[in-house]
């Protein structure tokens, strides 16, 4: 929970993680307190994309980036209508933003939305320690917040911890709505918002697919009232453990062989969905820096990270699931995290990460293809 008010750049904050550790810097955005899951990000670009990520929902993104917010705040890269980390930390942020798209600097906006951040600590020193220790529950304090460090890390300590967290519903559209297919309607896809972000169904509106997003809560005859070509699950936050009824849904789904896509939370549903366990990484991938090989085509392609969760499937071999043989589709390179699966029998396949590319790099666009080819051949 966060409150706040806004305040002075030169106002004093702590930074308290649940280990004890402590990190003393300057207030950055808003004055006063919140809570979360100390993260952090590795892209060097896209603060504003990742801020307003819905996947980043009761999370403290730590940033590795020593520079942050060079180019201002605009109105068109958000990712949905408000930021939804629930705390901020930067090393050194820019006094003057230097862009032509900019209207307000990155305090004005944290500040404007009661977001409380941190600036002025070692960052560096914060993610080695994250690493090490892995992603924990953190604290951030300033102005009459802050009190002495045994109290602050009481407090934290008292936070709620990210396993075993329910979250897509806080994050999901309550009422279905429409993103129209630009230029001529090929297909209808029903997208299960978990915490969609707003270039998702745009990439899809783009290939000539009209999107009907619909609420976390939404039945397997709310997904089927839309007369769907395609199913699609979004990324979102929170312990895939706990999403019971979006995995009933996919199975559902995948009774009825409809062509079906799934990123990053949708990954990790798809995984439950065949009978695979899932668990929590260490510190997570988080950026737009990961290499991960596509193992139907041996491509290595940098891609755009969030999940702080994975599915727990073998490697190398054909897995039998209730719905016919999975495999798994690509790894990340870095650890041998699952970052895809596909079956072999059915037409449905999902990857851990994010291929819209807000922000991040294009190697994985393709992907949306691939879903418009599984409709295309459906319907053959």
């Amino acid at each position: 929970m966060t409150t706040s008010t806004r305040g002075a750049v030169k106002t004093p904050a702590v930074l308290v993680l649940e280990d004890g550790r402590v990190f003393r810097g300057r207030a950055y955005g808003a004055v006063g307190e919140t809570f979360g899951e100390a993260v952090f990000s590795t892209g060097m670009t896209g603060y504003q994309e990742t801020l307003t990520d819905p996947s980043y929902h009761r999370q403290v993104v730590v940033m590795t980036a020593p520079h942050v917010g060079n180019t201002g705040v605009n109105d068109e890269d958000m990712e949905s209508k408000r930021i939804w980390v629930s705390g901020y930390v930067v090393r050194d942020p820019a006094r003057v933003p230097s862009s032509w798209r900019s209207r307000r600097t990155l305090d004005e906006e944290l500040a404007a939305q009661g977001v409380v951040g941190i600036s002025g600590i070692d960052t560096r020193a914060l993610t080695r320690h994250l690493r090490e220790r892995g992603a924990m529950r953190v604290g951030i304090f300033s102005g009459d917040a802050v009190q002495d460090d045994a109290a602050l890390l009481a407090r934290v300590q008292e936070a709620p911890q990210m396993k075993g967290a329910n979250l897509s519903a806080e994050v999901a559209t309550t009422e279905p709505y429409i993103v129209p297919a630009i230029g001529e309607k090929k297909f209808t896809v029903a997208a299960v918002d978990l915490g969609i972000k707003g270039m998702t169904p745009h990439r899809m509106a783009e290939r000539g697919i009209e999107v009907h997003v619909l609420p976390a809560t939404a039945t397997v005859e709310d997904v089927y009232a839309v007369n769907p070509d395609g199913v699609f699950f979004s990324n979102g936050p929170g312990d895939p453990a706990t999403a019971d009824h979006a995995v009933s849904v996919m199975q559902g789904v995948l009774e009825r062989s409809t062509p079906l896509f799934g990123i990053c939370f949708g990954n990790q549903i798809l995984g439950r969905a065949l009978g695979f366990g899932t668990y929590k990484l260490k510190y997570g991938h988080r950026g737009i820096n990961q290499p991960v090989q596509d193992r139907t085509t041996g491509k290595v392609e940098v891609t755009a990270h969030n999940h702080g969760f994975a599915v727990d499937a073998p490697l190398d071999e054909v897995s039998e699931t209730p719905f016919g043989r999975a495999e798994v589709s690509h790894v990340c390179l870095n650890d041998n995290v699952v970052e895809g699966l596909q079956l072999l029998d059915r037409p449905a396949f999902s990857v851990q990460y994010h291929p819209e590319a807000a922000a991040g790099p294009h190697d994985a666009a393709y992907l949306f293809d691939r879903f418009v080819s599984l409709m295309e051949g459906q319907r053959a």
